[in-house]
């Protein structure tokens, strides 16, 4: 195994790449879950963003529509999961669920005529100043604008949670609905356009996949990264930096193993496509075991139903 073939500066510039829509459904589930709502529909979101930004991108030759669209189709179909769970009081474990193999099914059915067609690219920033310092110039400079549409995405939503009236009125809903609607605040209303949020960003994440990440369609290309954003917001306690933190561990261990294989590294192959999400699961079970740290920082209505009569 010849481990001078692994660039340091290229693996970090691609970590930022593969972590980019992890990043961008987990912040949006994490905003829905601090609302107090459990949506475990994000790979079906996620898939059907990847249809549809690929055929818009692929119909209209803009890259720019295709992310538009599938925000747009992720957050219509979160719309879905909110009036089962919020207005007609379904099981929000098993609505999401379904909302999953649904988004699977038709994102297939959307999908048949894109197979083996390339979507247009999308082009590189580079950051003037940024550029020319070494090591973190071409990590940082040089990338696609969604990469650092997902960073900003993050520091928005810190700055909301934490210092504005929004962000205190999503926390209390998430909190304690029944103290939050009796102050007036409408709980349904909150956590409807905490879902519509939630469903935008997964389905930016996934058009990044089909059209920057591996540029085509593919059936069921999304491949468990839904699992792994909703696994992302319990490893980072719900707090968005360390959820940032989280998807740059997933996407670096993917990129890792993918430049191990390239250096001709003695392990089998299977065993390390499958170590991203081994070291997903065991990260989870060592926070878990330190008596729930975890579980403390997470909505106290969480996955709970709320009825303006209760």
């Amino acid at each position: 195994m010849d481990l001078s073939a692994i660039n340091p500066t290229l693996l970090v510039a691609a970590l930022m790449v593969a972590s980019t829509p992890i990043i961008l459904a987990a912040i949006g589930e994490m905003v829905v879950e601090k609302a107090g709502v459990l949506n475990l529909g994000v790979e079906g979101m996620m898939i059907v963003g990847a249809i549809c930004g690929f055929a818009i991108a692929v119909e209209t030759g803009s890259p720019f529509w295709g992310f538009a669209a599938a925000a747009l189709g992720g957050a219509v179909l979160s719309l879905l999961f909110g009036v089962l769970t919020q207005y007609f009081l379904s099981n929000q474990v098993a609505t999401g669920l379904g909302l999953t193999l649904f988004g699977l099914g038709l994102s297939a059915l959307m999908g048949q005529g894109y197979v083996g067609i390339r979507p247009p690219e999308m082009g590189k920033i580079e950051v003037p100043v940024l550029s020319d310092l070494p090591f973190f110039g071409p990590v940082l400079s040089n990338q696609d604008a969604m990469v650092y549409v997902a960073l900003l995405l993050v520091m928005a939503t810190w700055v909301v949670l934490r210092f504005t009236r929004a962000g205190l009125v999503l926390r209390a809903v998430g909190e304690n609905h029944d103290a939050a609607h009796a102050l007036g605040y409408k709980v349904v209303r909150v956590r409807m356009m905490a879902i519509f949020f939630g469903g935008a960003c997964a389905g930016l994440g996934g058009a990044y996949l089909s059209l920057i990440r591996v540029p085509q369609w593919t059936e069921g290309m999304t491949a468990g990264a839904g699992w792994i954003a909703l696994a992302i917001v319990v490893f980072g306690a719900w707090r968005p930096f360390r959820v940032l933190l989280g998807a740059y561990l997933f996407g670096g261990v993917t990129v890792l193993q993918l430049n191990l294989q390239a250096a001709g590294a003695n392990i089998p192959v299977e065993y390390l496509s499958m170590s991203p999400y081994l070291i997903t699961i065991a990260v989870l079970v060592i926070m878990s075991s330190g008596k729930a740290k975890a579980a403390l920082n997470a909505p106290a209505c969480l996955g709970r139903q709320f009825h303006a009569s209760s």
